[in-house]
């Protein structure tokens, strides 16, 4: 960033010798509304599509596609046509929160692409704190949408609500625990920093660093999917009990406002655990070319990303709503306990070893290799079930 600024100074393209806090203004206002319009919403409304897509494939059904080819564009047609949906608010509301509500939640979805590290070169502020202010923003999240439950004046909406506000609440100390151990094994909070602390190879991340490492990175995936109110954790917005909890009430585009901040959520939480955890944008130096580095490092990053957001589409379709007690049950008694385990393990691996065990990167590396492989044949083993039941008993 500091570089492109010096460099349009330089090309007088701002005239002779401009203000630099204005040309840096001009040059973060402008890539944060190319980010936002080009990636952020686009990616918000794109997603619906794709997991709806997975939700067919792996329930055995078709899903959308007619809209454009593979049914693409349907994502598009639902989002004008709710935009021109009526924006109704009921009269026993309270209207300015009512209406406040949906762009709080909209804030928390749009300020963490700030700090997003999509490159060694492409990031709009790499603050000195910039994983503090990942989580602290996105933390705003409970406040649009317990305002949301509150304002509507609907007893399912309160109720959403109120869920919301303890699910988040409480999922937010196991998560910022699992964060500590990175920050221990790097001694910064920037982004930037804690991705330059690993290595492209896989036995280089952090993930495989040591086993408390490992252990954190999967607390950190679910209570993020439980603050982002993802199933099974999507206690808040039940269908089957609450219509549709703190957002009952909601129509048009304050109701899209919901939608697209769920699914753009999806995003966010995959770039947290590929930022602490698998290398970031890490890639092997293959050119000197500044401009191709750049864009391979994006494309690793973002392949990264998407496999995290489809693994949660995957947990979605597969796996049941867990009861509310069940949820709470799991963050206190076992989260918590089990991520403070994992910062004091990591501490004292941290002292013994100083800069790390390389034998232990390849030895977590290999048993996740052994793992997944048998995942895998596990999988195809029922896919090929499924064929033979099918075969075999037509009226399947």
């Amino acid at each position: 960033m500091q570089t492109l600024i010096e460099n349009l100074i330089a090309s007088g393209v701002f005239g002779k010798n401009p203000p630099r806090d204005l040309v840096a203004a001009i040059v973060v206002f402008v890539m944060s509304a190319v980010v936002f319009l080009g990636v952020a919403l686009p990616f918000g409304g794109i997603v619906t599509w794709v997991e709806r897509r997975v939700w067919a494939r792996i329930q055995s059904r078709v899903g959308p596609n007619r809209v454009g080819p593979q049914g693409f564009l349907q994502w598009l047609a639902d989002g004008i046509k709710i935009i021109c949906k009526e924006d109704i608010v009921p009269d026993e509301a309270d209207s300015r929160l009512f209406k406040l509500a949906p762009y709080l939640v909209m804030l928390a979805f749009i300020l963490p692409w700030a700090v997003m590290p999509f490159s060694s070169s492409l990031i709009l502020a790499d603050l000195n704190v910039g994983i503090l202010y990942m989580t602290a923003v996105t933390a705003l999240t409970v406040v649009g949408v317990l305002m949301a439950g509150w304002a509507s004046n609907n007893k399912w909406s309160l109720i959403g609500g109120v869920r919301s506000a303890a699910q988040i609440v409480s999922y937010e100390i196991p998560a910022g625990l699992s964060i500590f151990p990175v920050v221990l094994m790097t001694g910064t909070l920037s982004m930037q920093g804690i991705i330059r602390g690993q290595g492209w190879a896989p036995q280089h991340w952090f993930l495989f660093a040591n086993p408390f490492t490992f252990v954190a990175a999967n607390i950190l995936y679910m209570s993020s999917l439980a603050e982002a109110n993802r199933t099974p954790f999507d206690l808040p917005e039940a269908e089957s009990e609450l219509v549709a909890g703190f957002a009952t009430e909601y129509s048009g585009w304050r109701y899209a406002c919901f939608s697209m901040a769920e699914w753009g959520n999806l995003f966010i939480i995959g770039a947290i655990i590929t930022t602490l955890f698998l290398g970031g944008w890490q890639f092997p130096h293959v050119t000197n070319n500044v401009v191709a580095m750049n864009v391979l490092e994006v494309i690793t990053f973002n392949v990264k990303v998407l496999f995290l957001v489809f693994v949660s589409m995957w947990i979605r379709a597969t796996l049941p709503r867990v009861r509310i007690d069940q949820l709470m049950t799991a963050c206190w008694k076992y989260f918590v306990p089990i991520a403070f385990v994992n910062m004091i393990g990591t501490a004292v691996w941290v002292a013994i070893w100083p800069d790390g065990n390389a034998a232990m990167g390849y030895i977590m590396f290999a048993g996740a290799i052994v793992i997944g492989a048998l995942f895998i044949q596990r999988v195809i083993y029922y896919l090929r079930r499924s064929r033979m039941e099918v075969y075999f008993n037509p009226t399947i």
